[in-house]
């Protein structure tokens, strides 16, 4: 495994890439490969990486990752309709 390691490191330099650029290029693979054997599970994902389980999403944003199913940010359906009250202050 080290010899394929070194290899990679080998054609990474020779090719000019910067050390930047080639985690950058790791961190997506083992990401996208990770996400793809949890079938986008996130947390399932980070616990074969071994790094916190917040760690995937913050990557796959910066990386521009889909996982093949977005996460719908909207308010709680209970909240959705409310208008916030203004607290009234009693002198």
């Amino acid at each position: 495994m080290k010899d394929r390691f070194d290899g990679v490191v080998e054609q990474l330099l020779d090719s000019g890439i910067f050390l930047e650029q080639a985690i950058e290029i790791l961190e997506k693979g083992m990401i996208q490969g990770a996400l793809e054997r949890s079938k986008a599970n996130q947390c399932a994902a980070a616990r074969l990486l071994g790094i916190h389980r917040n760690t995937p999403q913050r990557k796959m944003v910066e990386y521009e990752l889909n996982p093949g199913r977005g996460r719908a940010h909207r308010k709680p359906a209970a909240r959705a309709g409310q208008v916030r009250k203004k607290k009234s202050v009693v002198a």
